[in-house]
């Protein structure tokens, strides 16, 4: 690759491109609902939402200086990332609370991205996570997924035209911001039935003594502010 190669590159991570229409971009977000809502096909797209999930956990891990040892990502759509360090304290805490709001908050800087119109740039960096992830998952269900993913990013941005990017884009950050709303509801109900005891919000009990359903609230305050702002710069309110 040449000089000039690299310049072209360059210039269209760093450039801005331009979005698709208001009502493309509400198209998008009803398309995201409807996978969202839908049984069906939320049972499939939720791995992309574990994908975000455990990713967070494993990042905050890192930024908190605990060494982490791995991501399992399983068929049933859940997930564990192991870490090694203090078993108590404050990175422990980050780490065990990151992974609920991981999906919305990625949405949430999506979302400002496109605002911004750097659409390339959203893709391209969200294939570069996918590349630092999979370096850490440590089973084949969990490589395949994350391969998968990361595939369909890399093909949209390489081979489709602008218009095609751009609506990919818009549909990705839709997903996260409202796919990240669904499961702190999933859990909620779930340890409602008893089918969750050792949750993120119960490990977080034990960590911190907030009951889990402060955490919940925690989750449930960052996911819809998530949604609400991202939303909202996407429609370009």
């Amino acid at each position: 690759m040449g000089t000039d190669d690299i310049t072209d590159v360059w210039d269209r991570v760093t450039g801005t491109q331009p979005g698709p229409g208001l009502w493309l971009i509400i198209a998008t977000g009803v398309l995201a609902c409807a996978v969202v809502a839908l049984r069906a096909p939320w049972r499939l797209a939720r791995n992309a939402i574990t994908i975000a999930h455990e990713g967070g956990h494993g990042l905050t891990a890192l930024v908190t200086g605990r060494q982490l040892d791995g991501i399992r990502l399983h068929s049933d759509t859940s997930g564990l990332t192991v870490s090694r360090g203090k078993p108590t304290g404050v990175g422990m805490v980050l780490t065990a609370a990151a992974g609920y709001p991981a999906p919305s908050l990625l949405g949430l800087g999506g979302a400002w991205l496109l605002a911004a119109g750097h659409i390339t740039a959203l893709l391209w960096g969200a294939t570069a996570l996918l590349l630092a992830l999979l370096v850490m998952v440590r089973n084949a269900y969990g490589v395949l997924s994350v391969v998968v993913t990361g595939a369909a990013f890399l093909l949209v941005s390489w081979l489709t035209p602008a218009e095609v990017q751009a609506l990919f884009a818009y549909a990705v950050v839709w997903f996260l911001l409202l796919g990240g709303v669904r499961p702190v509801f999933e859990l909620q109900r779930k340890r409602r039935t008893g089918e969750a005891p050792d949750s993120d919000a119960d490990q977080l009990y034990r960590l911190t003594n907030v009951p889990p359903l402060g955490w919940l609230l925690l989750f449930h305050a960052v996911t819809l502010c998530s949604l609400i702002g991202g939303g909202s710069r996407l429609l370009g309110l």
